[in-house]
């Protein structure tokens, strides 16, 4: 993660940042095709490495993609708080709902307004809030649907007291 900090996003896309810095990501080839700082779509394209038994992306994989989407989304929000906080999963959960075959894409949308995160961050508090994740096959069909729930970890969080 240090090496993010280092990166802005005008040098770097979120996409390019996150390839970079989570190699989860680029093994399994995630395309970022929409990035905003409220919602990202990414999609994960069929590859035969990354099946299950039936054929279609692997349980994993699909849960790779959500995580990922959800952190891209985080990114593209908080970005000119990270030199300040570090951004860290939580907790996820996922609803595997219909057989996904093929190329899937997922897209993660913030839960709370960054406003209220980067407020609770000023007051010093280390903020929570989820993102949504829907997870789709190619003709629309939602075949997942996950919540992860992210922090924003100050950066002297933990550090010893002065004194």
């Amino acid at each position: 993660m240090s090496n993010m900090l280092d990166m802005s996003a005008e040098q770097m896309s979120i996409g390019e940042m996150l390839a970079a810095t989570v190699p989860m990501a680029r093994t399994l080839d995630v395309q970022f095709l929409e990035t905003t700082p409220e919602r990202v779509v990414a999609s994960l394209p069929d590859q035969s490495l990354f099946h299950n038994h039936v054929g279609g992306p692997h349980a994993g994989a699909m849960f790779t993609l959500g995580e990922t989407a959800s952190g891209a989304v985080v990114l593209a929000a908080f970005g000119p708080q990270l030199s300040r906080a570090v951004p860290l999963a939580v907790r996820a959960e996922i609803a595997y709902k219909k057989l996904a075959m093929g190329t899937v894409t997922a897209t993660a949308t913030l839960g709370r307004p960054a406003a209220e995160v980067v407020a609770e961050l000023d007051a010093g508090e280390r903020p929570e809030f989820p993102v949504t994740v829907e997870i789709r096959r190619a003709d629309g069909a939602v075949t997942g649907e996950m919540t992860v729930v992210w922090t924003l970890r100050p950066n002297d969080a933990g550090a010893p007291a002065a004194g």
